[in-house]
């Protein structure tokens, strides 16, 4: 049965080798992330860690990689066994990084395609069983702001506050009924783990958010749920 479930976005910035100059910009962020990881260490040192990228690869177990294709050879690992250097998606080297910074013994990544449907989610959800301690990695909506990545969307704000108050209440219902189109639209790459979660999270929770904001106008949301 899942103890405890940590909500994350997963930026290159959240590095702070990678984020450079804007690394104090990236600080809050940054602290409310690991705070969130060691809670998540304290429930089961083994997490399951739920991402999205592009076709779902299958990420080996024990494997390690490097954040050089993002500018800084800093390598990472999932686990404490020494295992060769992988290619890895993002989500998986940020998951390895927190994991190291968390004191967690290893993460077990599952990618699902950001395109899947609410009915893919759930299924997701159904093949990945029950675990103690879930990481859930995904960010909100890139087009906050005119200097957003996506360019501005006026509806940015409303879709970040409505995901905002679900995590705040833990409201699988609401990160169920998200519409998929709508969150594409507004670049949110975190739509289908979050609707894995809503899958995954049955039961009554108490949820805490620790971070919510858009400080390079996109969407991050740091929050951990604990079974009531």
């Amino acid at each position: 049965m899942i103890r405890r479930v940590a909500v994350l976005p997963h930026p290159p910035l959240l590095i702070p080798e990678l984020a450079a100059g804007a690394a104090d910009e990236c600080a809050e962020l940054r602290e409310a992330c690991l705070a969130a990881a060691r809670r998540l260490t304290s429930a089961s040192p083994d997490w399951v860690v739920v991402g999205a990228a592009p076709g779902a690869p299958e990420v080996p177990e024990h494997a390690s990689g490097t954040f050089r294709g993002f500018g800084v050879d800093l390598g990472v690992s999932l686990s404490r066994v020494t295992a060769p250097e992988t290619e890895l998606p993002l989500p998986a080297l940020v998951a390895g990084w927190l994991r190291e910074r968390a004191d967690a013994s290893s993460v077990r990544v599952h990618l699902v395609d950001p395109a899947s449907t609410p009915g893919q989610c759930e299924q997701f959800a159904r093949e990945l069983g029950e675990h103690t301690a879930v990481l859930v990695l995904g960010d909100g909506s890139s087009r906050h702001g005119p200097r957003s990545p996506g360019g501005e969307d006026e509806r940015a704000e409303g879709f970040d506050a409505g995901i905002r108050d679900a995590l705040a209440k833990a409201d699988t219902g609401a990160l169920a009924a998200l519409d998929p189109a709508l969150a594409a639209e507004l670049g949110a790459g975190g739509r289908a783990p979050w609707q894995v979660l809503a899958a995954l999270a049955d039961g009554t929770w108490a949820a805490e958010v620790l971070y919510s904001a858009a400080p390079f106008g996109v969407g991050y949301h740091v929050a951990v749920w604990e079974r009531a």
